[in-house]
């Protein structure tokens, strides 16, 4: 039971573009913000669980956080993570409209 709050909590949410809209379509990829700490593994093992769908191949990685001024002070947003996840031919998830 632990296992399968932990898989509830690895995925954050959708990340849209106009980039991940065109991967949506041409390469059947979903792009997701995921818990920092996650693995491919977890993060696999969530979308398989929760949408049903077969996982062919899961790329991540980290964007680092960007560097504003406020007044005098300099700030820094958190780091995140990225997963590009592709999914097997034939599979499709649906995402806002969006179909991968």
């Amino acid at each position: 039971m632990i296992y399968t709050e932990k898989l509830l909590k690895v995925l954050l949410s959708p990340h849209v573009s106009e980039k991940t809209s065109d991967n949506m379509k041409k390469n059947n990829t979903v792009v997701l913000k995921v818990l920092k700490n996650s693995t491919k593994f977890e993060i696999k093992s969530a979308i398989e669980k929760f949408f049903q769908v077969r996982v062919y191949k899961i790329n991540t990685l980290i964007v680092k956080g960007k560097r504003k001024r406020k007044k005098s002070k300099l700030c820094k947003s958190n780091d995140w993570k990225k997963a590009y996840v592709i999914l097997q031919p034939g599979q499709n998830l649906e995402f806002l409209g969006h179909s991968a």
